[in-house]
């Protein structure tokens, strides 16, 4: 989940890092409906960087490799890392404008201008009203392609309901105070809504213009297909349907498009919003019409391969099984019906261990494998494939950020195959949120409260 980070790297500047080998890594913490002994435990946990650790490696791999891929055989050459700014607050997303500056997304609400030279403009204004609880608030954000002309650009948040004050609300009003209730009751409450919007960015840069809502029902990570289209990955959405924070004990299958609309999606629009014509689920009436893929959790993390044009996303399971996934049209992913995790050991008022997910299998016909995961989880968010000429040796590689655990994992990526895979930036101690490959060839990261930039050491 996100929100919580450690702090900003100290100081601006550089430091040279070397690349560091693989390790186990701990499974992530939740405020969870505990004893207060025992939340307050998690909670110094979560402040401090460390996890509450569950029992891990139930389930087994379907093909060789899918898990625990090796280092590879020569570790990355060391490299620099230069803190562009360490004053920011909560960042969830980056991306670069024309003149050199960088635009910031901070979860509570907020969008900012970081300078190269480490100053950090006030917020813009025009930003609608954010709701931030729990791991929803505002989110991804995306340059339209032909942003140097109509400086349009696409972003995702979470929307307060009508009349009410955009606010930080404390976590157990969208989770405790919302799976506790009956179905019934559930489908009354007024929390909000996940939101995908576009607008204009001033000329000045200093407000949005021209805001309009594209879509509603997903607010993770907007991603620009190779045909035009947006794909937008979104969080289970389980306060409209029986279902709560981590799964419960029985599976869907009796009713299958509960899942469709409900469990966590990548939607598929227009960049104007309109539904493309061949969207999967456009002859099923009682499946929206964006649904492009479903049964996900909670996909924070979303690349286009660029081998063959396919979206890959990173998954958070609950306790144990982060997964990586291929999207493809119309396809199912198995959330909640089936996962390689577990329902979180702390949530268990009986004290049992171990309470399987939906139907207890971590495969079902009928449901995509994912091509890797991690068992124990690392919290996965932001996710690229390097493209560059900086760091050739990383051409074509997969990066993705793991936040509770700390680190830039790095991954060889043959096919359809995770090969390798190496732990960078362990020595910051931050929370991996975002990754992203600038303009310039070099790799931006935004880890806790810093926006970082890694180059090669010359």
């Amino acid at each position: 989940m996100s929100g919580l980070s450690n702090g900003a790297h100290d100081g601006a500047g550089e430091v040279a890092l070397q690349a560091g080998p693989i390790f186990g890594v701990e499974s992530r913490g939740m405020r969870l409906e505990i004893s207060a002994a025992v939340a307050a435990g998690m909670l110094a946990a979560l402040t401090l960087g460390t996890t509450v650790h569950g029992q891990a490696g139930w389930a087994k791999p379907a093909f060789a490799g899918q898990t625990n891929a090796p280092a590879p055989p020569k570790p990355s050459a060391p490299f620099v890392v230069q803190t562009i700014t360490n004053r920011l607050s909560g960042p969830w997303s980056v991306a670069f404008l024309p003149d050199g500056t960088f635009l910031v997304t901070e979860a509570n609400g907020t969008l900012r201008i970081a300078r190269p030279d480490a100053v950090v403009s006030t917020p813009l204004s025009g930003v609608p009203g954010v709701k931030s609880v729990a791991a929803q608030g505002l989110h991804d954000l995306l340059l339209d392609p032909d942003f140097a002309r109509n400086r349009v650009l696409y972003f995702t948040y979470f929307a307060p309901p009508k009349g009410e004050t955009p606010a930080v609300w404390p976590i157990e009003f969208f989770y405790e105070r919302v799976w506790t209730k009956p179905l019934a009751e559930r489908r009354t409450l007024q929390i909000g809504m996940e939101t995908v919007a576009r607008a204009r960015l001033s000329d000045d840069q200093r407000s949005l213009e021209n805001v309009e809502t594209l879509t509603e029902g997903a607010e993770r990570r907007i991603v620009l297909a190779r045909d035009g289209t947006l794909l937008i990955t979104g969080a289970d959405r389980f306060r409209f349907y029986d279902s709560d924070l981590d799964g419960v004990e029985h599976d869907f299958t009796d009713n299958p498009d509960i899942r469709r609309n409900f469990s966590g999606r990548v939607l598929r629009i227009n960049r104007d919003g309109s539904i493309p014509k061949d969207n999967p689920w456009l002859s099923r009436a009682t499946v929206a019409a964006n649904t492009y893929a479903h049964g996900l959790r909670d996909p924070e993390g979303a690349a286009i391969n660029p081998a063959t044009g396919e979206l890959w996303v990173t998954d958070h399971g609950p306790q144990g099984g982060d997964e990586i996934n291929i999207i493809r049209p119309g396809h199912d992913y198995g959330w909640p019906d089936v996962s390689y995790g577990r329902q979180y050991d702390a949530r268990q008022l009986d004290g049992r261990k171990n309470v399987p997910v939906g139907n207890g299998k971590s495969s079902m016909p009928g449901v995509d494998e994912p091509v890797y995961y991690w068992d124990p989880d690392i919290g996965p968010s932001g996710m690229m494939f390097y493209t560059g000429n900086l760091f050739p040796e990383w051409k074509d590689h997969l990066f993705v950020g793991a936040m509770p655990s700390q680190y830039l994992s790095h991954m060889v990526v043959k096919g359809d195959r995770v090969v390798s895979e190496e732990k960078l930036l362990t020595d910051l101690k931050q929370r991996i949120r975002d990754v992203r490959q600038g303009p310039d060839g070099a790799i931006y990261v935004l880890a806790g409260n810093s926006l970082l930039r890694l180059s090669p050491k010359r």
